[in-house]
């Protein structure tokens, strides 16, 4: 093993050279090393102690460079993300964060950047102060205290959450009347990235008008050279606590959204007929879990991957169907009538639910979360979903007589019907409710899913059940491929799909289906003539192209993904 570890190192790493070490391709492999050795033995302990060497090399370059990233700048539908160390690091944080205070600066003189900033002028914004926090990634209180220390040394009060959710921020936002929140996370992004989410007053994504300013002014500051400083000044960095604000949001919108928490986490307590197994993937949920279910029996609730681990142990952090197997297996071992698993990513802004044998993305838990407010909560209006999501939503709202708003992918796209929605959510995981904040939250998420537990004595697998039954089934799908292109160049080769009109004529595994209709909104979504459809988009943070798919029939869904490989391999992207 030693041999090994060596070898290795040797390979990976260059002495006083951070820029030619390829420090996560080492780390990959010394998890594979570990991964094969029997737990706590001297083999694991020493892949562990190399882990360690390696993370600590990470942080010298994370401390040390001060090259230009090496990907720049760009804030897409969920901020800005990178790589650690090459991309993110002390000196491109203090820029982006430099590169948000001059957005502050010029919005004193233009309306409609205020506007959509939430504030009137400078001295207010450093007055409200930033909702700072960070999720479980390496190096991320570093990081944090980078932002912290630039924002408090230009007058900017700063609410210091420490290890956080997204939606627990978002929420601290509302209840502190704060300017805004930084979070450095990449979310459900591989051990690699880093990343910096930024929402303003309204705790919801940035319109594009502001990120577009950030990543303008990030990328001026990193052109000239200029390297922000400033010594932090303690008294206007106040530690916050942001569970408690989310708690308290959601205490005091009880009525709108109709959830009652106190209600909801007394129940659980005095019952024994229901089983709980949440999977943290070593996230920041982690160090909620405690206090966002007090009172649940120790034995009512399983806790899955809840211990740090920046490495993720080397699974890709996200709520998947590989990554539920764990929950599901656990839940399949249980005797409990009512079984309710759940997975939530890193900084705990996405939730896939299962009850141990079926599967709830949020194509269908958004659906049945909509109908559940609708029809036994007695609430109200329409549903707001991507257009990149199952329409099943959309015939539950056709047949109760409610309208759907669908934009494109991005959580800042639901704006407009903020406070009108009953229910705001993604085809990727995300969900909001009204009432709650405008970001995407894995809390609120399992919040409902509980609530709809105790309410529904059969299970939610029959719940889901009769509403198929009333309006219909449908099978949504997704996959994604890495590509070697990016930006325009991504975009031109995606061009070739525009020879796919509507009249044209498909074939879909053994049948020929034609297009009726193509919506291009965001990337180019294509609906059949018996109501299947599949899109195809650029991803806006990785080097990907994401296809999502609906059929009637869960084999047409297979078939149908394989549609969308073939026109991308005849569009030359494989």
């Amino acid at each position: 093993m030693e041999n090994q570890i060596t070898t290795l190192m040797n390979k990976f790493t260059v002495p006083g050279d951070h820029a030619a070490s390829d420090y996560f391709t080492l780390l990959r492999e010394l998890l594979a090393l570990r991964h094969g050795a029997k737990p706590e033995s001297s083999q694991w302990a020493a892949a562990q102690a190399a882990i360690d060497q390696t993370y600590a090399l990470l942080h010298q370059e994370m401390v040390s460079n001060q090259a230009p990233p090496l990907t720049p700048v760009k804030f897409g539908t969920s901020g800005w993300r990178g790589i650690l160390g090459k991309d993110i690091n002390v000196q491109s944080v203090r820029q982006v964060t430099q590169a948000i205070i001059n957005v502050y600066h010029q919005a004193e003189g233009e309306p409609e950047l205020a506007a959509a900033l939430g504030v009137s002028s400078l001295a207010q914004a450093r007055q409200q102060g930033v909702v700072l926090g960070h999720d479980n990634r390496f190096g991320g209180p570093m990081l944090a205290r980078a932002a912290a220390d630039l924002l408090s040394s230009q007058g900017f009060v700063v609410h210091f959450a420490g290890e956080s959710t997204t939606g627990v921020l978002s929420a601290a936002v509302l209840v502190l009347k704060a300017a805004c929140s930084i979070n450095l996370t990449p979310s459900h992004n591989p051990l690699e990235y880093g990343g910096f989410k930024y929402n303003a007053a309204d705790a919801g994504p940035a319109a594009a008008i502001i990120t577009n300013r950030i990543t303008g002014e990030a990328l001026r500051i990193i052109d000239r050279g200029e390297i922000p400083e400033g010594e932090g000044d303690p008294a206007l960095v106040r530690p916050t606590d942001a569970l408690a604000c989310w708690q308290r949001l959601v205490r005091e919108n009880r009525e709108r959204h109709g959830l009652d928490y106190d209600g909801i986490m007394a129940e659980l307590t005095g019952r024994d007929d229901y089983v709980l197994a949440i999977d943290c993937v070593h996230g920041a949920s982690r160090v909620h879990l405690d206090r966002l279910l007090a009172g649940i029996p120790a034995q009512r609730l399983l806790r899955f991957r809840d211990q740090t681990d920046p490495t993720f142990d080397g699974v890709a952090p996200e709520p998947s169907s590989a990554n539920l197997e764990m929950v599901n297996r656990a839940l399949g071992q249980r005797p409990e009538r009512l079984k309710l698993g759940a997975i939530i990513d890193p900084d705990g802004d996405r939730i896939r639910f299962t009850d141990g044998t079926l599967e709830f993305d949020m194509n269908l838990f958004g659906a049945m979360a909509y109908h559940y407010l609708h029809q036994d909560k007695g609430k109200r209006g329409m549903v707001a979903k991507t257009v990149a999501t199952s329409n099943f939503a959309n015939a539950i709202a056709k047949g109760l007589n409610e309208e759907v708003f669908e934009p494109p992918v991005g959580f800042k796209e639901f704006k407009p019907v903020i406070g009108k929605a009953l229910v705001i959510f993604e085809e990727s995981d995300g969900i909001s409710l009204i009432g709650h904040t405008p970001e995407k939250d894995a809390y609120i998420g399992l919040l409902l899913a509980l609530d709809l537990l105790l309410r529904h004595p059969e299970g939610i697998a029959a719940y889901l059940a009769a509403i198929r039954a009333r309006f219909g089934c449908f099978f949504p799908g997704r996959g994604g491929v890495t590509v070697s292109r990016m930006g325009r160049e991504l975009e031109q080769a995606l061009a070739g799909l525009e020879r796919y009109r509507a009249g044209v004529r498909i074939s879909v595994g053994d049948r020929t289906r034609t297009i009726k209709e193509v919506i291009t909104i965001d990337g180019r979504k294509m609906i059949f003539d018996d109501d299947s459809w599949l899109m195809i988009r650029p991803s806006g943070t990785e080097p990907k192209v994401r296809f999502y798919v609906e059929a009637r029939s869960e084999e047409g869904k297979e078939q149908l993904l394989a549609t969308a490989n073939g026109l991308l391999e005849e569009i030359g992207l494989l």
